[in-house]
């Protein structure tokens, strides 16, 4: 007797957004979406401002999610989500979601990528790669945000598997390799080398060639952050961390960081929704 195995519908989607040069500005120059990875381009009056949207609603074990980005030469560029991604759990035998994310910054170009936080849901299960290829000239400031579990909501996540990894090259040489793992049991988020019993944590980079003059300005504007924080910069780089309690209190630490970083300019409005 033959047994019917029914397979799990699964998310689906692939953005591709490519931004070049006329005269003085950047513009779009070629957009591909398909499945649940949308794009939408709110007017801005300096960066040209990109949001990402997933349509399916949140991302579960299976999915798969791709998304190219490329900055063409002398280009000033912001890329945002519209809102924090939820990874949902996952059931027992799926397979991880699988969540690509290449960034391309061309010579003289700048770029921001400045997703909202991803929630983590208990027994998730995410394998995300953010991989950005840099000109020898180029620039890029980026955050990624982890929240383990709504603290607000009274949800604890006791296990889950995750994999995520940030790769940075600049003129095709790797400067940056930063790696999370988890798999199983979450008790690790409660050792002092895991996040001391926080439930948020965010990595901030920036990769200029002015990068290391905004460390004293970024560790001044944490002084009375309300999470823990530390940054160092060295080779044209800057990495910054912080771990906080709760998501507001991270998130109220990450636009205390980003605001000297930034120059001052405001958020990107979706943050502010």
């Amino acid at each position: 007797m033959l047994q019917t195995v029914r397979a799990h519908q699964r998310a689906q989607g692939e953005l591709r957004v490519s931004l070049g040069r006329r005269g003085t500005a950047t513009v779009l120059r070629d957009l591909r979406q398909q499945g649940c990875m949308k794009a939408r381009f709110p007017h801005t009056a300096d960066h040209h401002e990109t949001v990402t949207l997933n349509t399916s609603g949140g991302v579960a074990g299976g999915d798969h999610l791709e998304t190219t980005l490329d900055v063409g030469a002398g280009c000033t560029a912001t890329f945002a989500s519209q809102a924090a991604e939820r990874f949902y759990r996952a059931l027992p035998g799926d397979p991880a979601a699988h969540v690509r994310t290449r960034l391309t910054v061309g010579p003289g170009a700048t770029a921001e990528w400045l997703p909202q936080e991803s929630i983590l849901f208990d027994n998730c299960a995410l394998d995300r790669r953010l991989e950005i290829d840099l000109a020898a000239d180029a620039s890029i400031l980026g955050l990624e945000t982890l929240i383990f579990g709504r603290t607000a909501m009274g949800e604890t996540i006791h296990a889950a598997r995750i994999r995520d990894t940030i790769r940075i090259r600049r003129a095709g040489a790797l400067i940056l390799h930063d790696a999370i793992r988890l798999e199983g049991p979450a008790a690790v988020l409660d050792t002092a080398a895991g996040a001391a019993a926080n439930r948020a944590t965010a990595t901030i980079f920036q990769v200029a060639p002015n990068a290391e003059s905004h460390l004293d300005a970024l560790r001044a504007a944490w002084e009375d952050a309300p999470a823990e924080t530390g940054a160092s910069a060295w080779n044209g780089m800057l990495i910054a961390r912080i771990v906080a309690p709760d998501a507001a209190r991270l998130r109220a630490a990450v636009i205390m960081g980003l605001n000297p970083l930034r120059d001052g300019r405001p958020l990107p409005r979706v943050w502010m929704c």
